[in-house]
């Protein structure tokens, strides 16, 4: 860099011009001084040089202070506006979603639950259901339970406490703004095609030679596993169908998930699916989807009591069952169906190939991943991991057949964290039954 700094001399009729300028190397500044006459055409020359330089400087650096402001204003205007569309768009999905209650409920959690007309609840405003009759109550009988069973563990209190909602109206949990910011990126969490670093799973399959499959059930031990705010750990089951690439798939279980609660807290839930979470589904009720009829449990439920290892067990009964007549798949929990996912939601669902029990837990790329289930590994023993028991698969005719060992499949991504391990029949107090869990930690996340 040179510039000039001129200094006239004592009798006014010489002047010295310094220049300074740094080597090419990169070193110290130098000093260049030089005395010129006045009046000479060189200093002229020299004068007029300084001043051009001068000029054209502070022009570039004011081009330059104009182009940053310009684009600090731009991308602050872009921004504005990101936000107020994003903003925008979240209020026109909660206006959906919520309708207006008869009645509204403050549980002790501290959630709100709206009691809503059982004919005006959101999912029925979906244009695919425009012709949707509503379906009450299935047509086959309740999916059956286990009988006679010895030291039966105690079931979790899922429904609403003190009140009901009204007869004529359905229990929705209210979903706020937060719910659905908090909840936008989780669906990666049951993708198929994606490589999620942070996601890993125990699970076991029954083989599609075994089907079709219209249901599936299983009992499963409630736990708490402990996860920070970004993370997930459940255990499910669930039916699904078609190519990977626009899989249709119904999920129902029990998970921790902050994200989706802003707790800590143990939460029965469901998902659905009709093209593998690219443009339709979600948890629960963040999308028209899930058609609610009992007027006492809901999804998003709060387990009130969790197994200790060792200790007290705690389970929940669950199924997913098509209604061969309608062609709804129907979601039971604690021998109750609570409501359905309408078969005209889906692309590829007139009947599953695939039926599955396990866990899955995401944590964020780089972090530890949480706990599965207990926490603990398979043993054989059902006080320690966690487990479904009684499972099944429904065909065709409505008959309930629990599988093979020849029939299934078991797998985990990350045997070094989590486990997984099918025993078939058990024999009266477990029936066909499995293990699964893990501690998680470093698994190459």
């Amino acid at each position: 860099m040179i510039f000039l700094h001129v200094v006239g001399s004592s009798s006014d009729e010489y002047f010295s011009a310094y220049s300074y300028f740094s080597s090419n190397s990169g070193g110290d500044m130098k000093l260049n001084q030089s005395w010129y006459k006045i009046g000479d055409s060189k200093t002229l020359v020299i004068i007029k040089s300084f001043c051009l330089t001068r000029v054209a400087k502070m022009i570039n650096i004011l081009f330059f202070i104009f182009i940053l402001v310009t684009c600090s204003v731009s991308y602050r205007v872009d921004s504005n506006q990101s936000i107020q569309k994003e903003d925008l768009e979240l209020e026109n999905h909660l206006k959906l979603i919520n309708k207006p209650p008869l009645k509204s409920i403050n549980t002790k959690f501290g959630d709100i639950i709206d009691c809503i007309d059982i004919n005006k609840q959101p999912t029925l405003d979906h244009p695919l259901l425009k012709n949707h009759k509503l379906q009450r109550k299935p047509t086959f009988e309740k999916p059956i339970t286990k009988t006679g069973v010895k030291n039966s563990p105690a079931k979790s209190k899922f429904l609403l406490e003190k009140y009901s909602c009204p007869t004529g109206t359905v229990p929705i949990r209210r979903t706020t703004k937060e719910d659905l910011i908090r909840t936008k990126l989780l669906l990666n969490y049951h993708i198929l095609t994606k490589e999620n670093p942070g996601t890993h799973v125990a699970y076991v399959t029954v083989f599609s030679f075994a089907g079709p499959f219209y249901g599936v059930r299983g009992d499963s031990s409630l736990y708490n596993p402990k996860v920070e705010k970004d993370q997930i750990s459940s255990a499910h089951l669930w039916v699904q169908n078609g190519p990977v690439d626009t899989n249709n798939k119904i999920v129902a279980g029990w998970h921790v998930a902050p994200q989706l609660y802003g707790d800590n807290a143990t939460h029965v839930f469901a998902a659905w699916t009709s093209d593998n979470f690219k443009k339709t589904g979600c948890y629960n009720y963040h999308c028209q989807g899930f058609v609610q009829t009992d007027n006492q449990i809901y999804l998003g439920t709060r387990a009130e009591k969790t197994s200790v290892y060792g200790g007290d067990i705690y389970e929940v009964s669950i199924s997913i069952t098509q209604d061969l007549m309608t062609k709804n798949w129907w979601v039971n929990m604690e021998n109750r169906s609570i409501g359905y996912f309408p078969g005209a939601l889906f692309s590829n669902l007139a009947m599953a190939d695939t039926v599955g029990w396990g866990g899955r837990t995401s944590t964020s790329a780089g972090t530890p991943s949480p706990p599965m289930g207990s926490g603990v590994f398979p043993d054989d023993n059902f006080v320690h991991a966690a487990y479904f028991r009684h499972v099944a698969f429904r065909n065709k005719l409505g008959q309930l057949y629990g599988p093979d060992l020849q029939q299934t499949r078991s797998f985990t991504d990350k045997p070094e964290c989590f486990g997984v391990k099918y025993y078939g029949d058990q024999g009266r107090d477990v029936g066909y039954s499995l293990q699964f869990g893990g501690p998680g930690g470093n698994c190459g996340n």
